[in-house]
């Protein structure tokens, strides 16, 4: 968890996608063409997927929304690119650690995507039923990000994964993680990086979740 979520291009999710085709559409342009993928602004966004991520812009003091690409290059070399972080350890694993001081971001969406964990007959763990899943009576969410800068041959852009916490009681019947979600007033302080502790971003992120069965 998390390894999708939706983009609906409602009301609510238009601006952010107006502010990176404009104020970032060079950054864009050249992540497209250099990296031969398109800017997803609609529909199901998947790990390795460009979309858009809120964050501080280079002088820190305006918010405005990037390109960015999920999942940090596996240190490891080779492997899948992790996409999520938990929050309870991001403060203190050598990963996740500058990211988390200097570096974060928001990723709005409409809701995320889990597929409930099953035991098979040889105890292993196998996905089930999936699930749309997003904060009650919201049509959109904010999922707590931490993003770095990486660098492919002559560009440098940025990545982002996705801070998970433990799964709220009502739906940890589906998988035992979730994405930090957090309420709308808050964004602007979690961006502001002033000592936010992962006990107080717990805290204030939403734990009211409506869940529905997904084709």
């Amino acid at each position: 968890m998390c390894t999708r979520y939706y983009m609906d291009l409602s009301p609510e999710l238009r601006p952010f996608v107006n502010q990176v085709n404009k104020a970032n559409s060079p950054l864009r342009d050249r992540m497209v063409e250099k990296l031969a993928r398109p800017l997803k602004t609609d529909g199901e966004v998947r790990p390795t997927d460009m979309a858009p991520a809120v964050a501080l812009s280079a002088k820190g003091r305006e918010i405005t929304t990037f390109p960015m690409i999920w999942g940090f290059t596996n240190p490891r070399g080779g492997g899948a690119p992790i996409v999520n972080c938990r929050v309870e350890t991001a403060s203190s694993n050598q990963f996740w650690k500058e990211s988390w001081e200097r570096r974060r971001c928001v990723v709005p969406a409409s809701y995320y995507f889990e597929w409930e964990r099953l035991h098979g007959a040889d105890g292993k763990v196998v996905a089930g039923q999936k699930y749309m899943m997003q904060p009650t009576g919201c049509r959109i969410m904010y999922m707590a990000g931490i993003y770095q800068i990486e660098q492919y041959r002559d560009i440098r852009y940025p990545v982002f994964a996705i801070l998970t916490r433990e799964a709220a009681e009502s739906i940890y019947f589906i998988h035992d993680r979730m994405p930090v979600i957090l309420p709308q007033e808050t964004v602007k302080e979690w961006l502001q990086i002033d000592n936010n502790s992962p006990e107080k971003i717990l805290k204030e992120s939403i734990s009211d979740i409506y869940f529905e069965k997904a084709v």
